[in-house]
């Protein structure tokens, strides 16, 4: 592939991957604790639901450290207007950044075959911008 298109370097690659961060909040054991007499049931304590409590991260980055983190909005799909909008619209700005010289002409995109990595909507603005 490099032979291909001339010239690289490891610079030029920019790899980006998503994933979940789970988080939730445990009370302390010592908060827990109660005196219960004999014929009395302890009070179940329910914890905030799982699902609710997590948020997409997406992380792109070079050989010099992390160009992009964008973090997911809270009830929001991943879709491919998303991706182009807001993530690669933040990752050609941290590029261009960079890099002014070279900008995004020489640069290699790295990332998994997702659904919004690889519609339409994602691949032609990606050729336009030279990545």
């Amino acid at each position: 592939m490099f032979e291909q298109l001339g010239l690289k370097r490891l610079s030029d690659i920019v790899p980006g991957d998503e994933t979940w961060f789970p988080f939730f909040i445990t009370p302390p054991k010592r908060l827990n604790r109660m005196w219960v007499d004999g014929q009395g049931d302890r009070p179940v304590m329910l914890r905030p639901g799982f699902q609710s409590r997590k948020r997409m991260f997406t992380v792109f980055f070079n050989c010099s450290g992390p160009l992009v983190v964008d973090i997911l909005p809270q009830d929001t799909t991943m879709i491919a207007t998303y991706y182009v909008q807001n993530v690669l619209s933040q990752v050609k700005s941290a590029i261009n950044e960079q890099r002014p010289k070279v900008s995004t002409s020489r640069t290699l995109l790295l990332h998994d075959n997702a659904g919004p990595h690889k519609a339409r909507a994602t691949t032609q603005p990606l050729r336009e911008i030279g990545i």
